[in-house]
Order: C-alpha cells, then sequence, then structure tokens
C-alpha cells in the first residue's frame, strides 16, 4: 500500500486495488469516523456521484476503506472551489472543512470530486443516523 497521508488525526493509504483505507486516530476519533460513515452513507442514498463510497467499516479498529476518488487537486481557482461544495449542499451536506486538500480529480470520467467529511453537516436531516457497520461490515 502507498501511504499518502499521516497525521496525528489520520492514516491514510491506497491500495494496490486501488481502494482508500483510513484508520483514524487521535482526539475524537470515534465521533469523526462515525461522522464520515454516516454522511458517505447518506450521500449515497441520495445518488451523490463525486464522493467515495464506503466498501468496508471496521467500527472496532476505526478504520473506513472506500472507492477511490481520483488524485489530488494542486490548483483550483476560488470559484470552482466554491461551486463544488455548493454543489454537495445540493445534496444536503455542508463539507465544513471546504480546503483544496479535499478535492480530487477523477480522470475516467473527468470529475472533480470531494473527499474527506468527518467534519462535514447532514442539514436536512440532522438526525438521520445509519447504524454504525459492525466489524467485517460489507454493504451490498
Amino acid at each position: 500500500m502507498r501511504q499518502v497521508k499521516d497525521t496525528v488525526r489520520a492514516l491514510v493509504r491506497i491500495g494496490y486495488d486501488g481502494l482508500v483505507h483510513k484508520t483514524f486516530r487521535g482526539r475524537l476519533a470515534r465521533e469523526r469516523f462515525e461522522n464520515e460513515v454516516r454522511v458517505l452513507n447518506y450521500l449515497n442514498a441520495k445518488g451523490c456521484s463525486f464522493v467515495p463510497r464506503v466498501l468496508d467499516a471496521d467500527a472496532q479498529e476505526l478504520k473506513l476503506v472506500t472507492s477511490n476518488c481520483g488524485s489530488r487537486v494542486d490548483h483550483l481557482s476560488e470559484e470552482r472551489l466554491a461551486q463544488l461544495f455548493t454543489e454537495l449542499e445540493q445534496y444536503g451536506v455542508r463539507h465544513d472543512d471546504r480546503a483544496l486538500r479535499n478535492v480530487t480529480y477523477r480522470a475516467g470520467d473527468g470529475r472533480f470530486c470531494l473527499i474527506d467529511f468527518e467534519f462535514a453537516t447532514i442539514l436536512e436531516h440532522p438526525e438521520w443516523s445509519p447504524p454504525i457497520p459492525e466489524p467485517d461490515f460489507k454493504p451490498q
């Protein structure tokens, strides 16, 4: 696996199969893990196609495996960046970490995508809370 991020909050690696493996750590790790899983599942249920899909989540180890949304973006105009986060809000989610480091580019379809939803807020139904998956959870 190739390591792409190693901070006090998270370790992120890309597997040889292209999947993203994120391990949450540090302050409020469990809460951030649970929020990211909840928000990504909500966006998936709403049909949002420019965010990662949860493929596996281990609530004991605080590990999340998601689909890959492409390569990090080094430059994007402020206007385009704002458009991406505004588009996300049309799906009922505010990102709450509106930074370029959370934008990727998926070459397969030429789409800018958003990642890293641990601080995001569900606007439409803040009470929406699917069960946090048990270890070995495999969505259908």
